[in-house]
């Protein structure tokens, strides 16, 4: 039966005196002061078909305190894993039941059960807090955006076409063990070869033919692998499902793949930012820049910031400037009304969010880099204003 609390805790668990200690002490005692927290972790983990019987789960208590040192230190599971063994002071934060010493599975499994909901819920009562302390009353904040990076290498076609043949490969191998007996060959070396000439060889009709070979090598075998499909006996069993439903994810996007090379590369057409794939492992990653710097890989974030310097909200993937109104909405249906000053880069600059703005009743809507004028009902923009993020070209 799984547990809300650790029932017992050790006279073992001492916090370090180093900063780092001190601060999971307190975030300890706060944990404890809000103990509710741990019903809507222990809800989740139900939810998750994790069960309640048998051999005793993680108590949602060392859950909840396992997904906060996680994000707090910003820890891969196996490092987490690591640090709980090694370090008394996260072991004293993460209330483990003595002896216990959970791996990256168990951690992986458990934490993330907890959805992002509950994450949230768990937010507004830090926020409460905070406001009922007098830490942070929410009156002056700051809109601005950033870019979570995804986990995936700089793009280019001829590395998608390669990544889509070794996928397209290992699917094949899973298919045969299965018992799907059709002919079929590893053309994984003839893919790499090219793909390593295109990155190195210089002149456009030498890239056109290397790119004309890597996409024949890709088309044949995805081919093998349609094939596959209808030679799967459906003796199979679950084994056989989970394999079809890799297929049904992983068809699509190389067909968008080849596309899109055939378009960009053999026809020389320029593909809109929002149509492009920059990876068949993120499918759902954009391309950002912002300013003149690096391209990056992922999504925006929309963020509210405090005067005390806690985030106050969060919204993903957002556009510049058609998100300052909803964030300010989102602000004042937690706080009860909107902010006495709000302050915004020049992405949000626009005649709609300034009359919005006003609208909502917000006394002042500056930015450093652009200003947002009540009176005369116009923007004003310094000859120093950053561009606002936008969509980059895959190179």
């Amino acid at each position: 039966m799984r547990q809300e609390r650790t029932v017992q805790a050790s006279i073992f668990d001492l916090f370090a005196e180093h900063e780092i200690g001190r601060e999971l002490k307190a975030m300890s005692e706060w944990l404890d002061e809000h103990g509710d927290l741990l019903g809507l972790v222990a809800r989740d983990l139900r939810r998750h078909g994790l069960r309640q019987t048998g051999r005793e789960g993680l108590p949602a208590e060392a859950v909840l305190r396992c997904a906060l040192l996680k994000q707090h230190r910003q820890l891969s599971y196996q490092e987490l894993a690591f640090h709980l063994e090694d370090s008394a002071s996260f072991r004293a934060f993460a209330r483990l039941p003595w002896g216990w010493n959970p791996n990256k599975s168990v951690l992986h499994k458990t934490i993330s059960a907890i959805r992002a909901q509950t994450f949230e819920e768990i937010n507004g009562v830090l926020l409460a807090s905070a406001r009922q302390e007098k830490l942070e009353s929410g009156k002056v904040v700051r809109v601005d955006s950033t870019v979570t990076a995804a986990l995936i290498h700089e793009s280019s076609d001829s590395s998608l076409l390669w990544d889509a043949v070794r996928v397209t490969v290992r699917l094949l191998q899973q298919a045969e063990a299965l018992g799907s007996a059709i002919p079929w060959h590893d053309h994984r070396r003839a893919a790499k070869k090219r793909a390593r000439a295109i990155e190195y060889i210089r002149g456009r009709p030498k890239r056109i033919k290397h790119y004309r070979e890597l996409l024949k090598i890709t088309r044949t075998t995805l081919s093998y692998l349609q094939q596959a499909s209808e030679q799967l006996p459906l003796t199979a069993g679950p084994a056989g499902e989970l394999w079809r439903a890799q297929l049904r994810h992983y068809r699509p996007l190389i067909e968008r793949i080849i596309a899109q090379t055939e378009r960009r590369v053999l026809a020389g057409e320029p593909v809109p930012a929002g149509e492009k794939l920059v990876s068949l492992f993120e499918p759902h990653a954009d391309i950002i820049v912002k300013g003149s710097r690096d391209v990056d890989y992922g999504h925006k974030l929309n963020l509210t910031t405090g005067r005390s310097g806690l985030i106050l909200d969060l919204v993903g993937n957002p556009t510049d400037s058609e998100r300052l109104l909803p964030m300010l909405e989102r602000h004042i249906a937690f706080y009860g009304e909107p902010p006495r000053q709000a302050a915004a880069d020049g992405g949000y600059a626009s005649r709609e969010n300034l009359s919005g703005a006003t609208w909502l009743s917000t006394r002042s809507a500056a930015s450093a880099s652009k200003t947002w004028s009540a009176a005369g009902g116009s923007i004003a923009s310094c000859a120093t204003s950053a561009p606002a993020s936008r969509p980059a070209s895959l190179a």
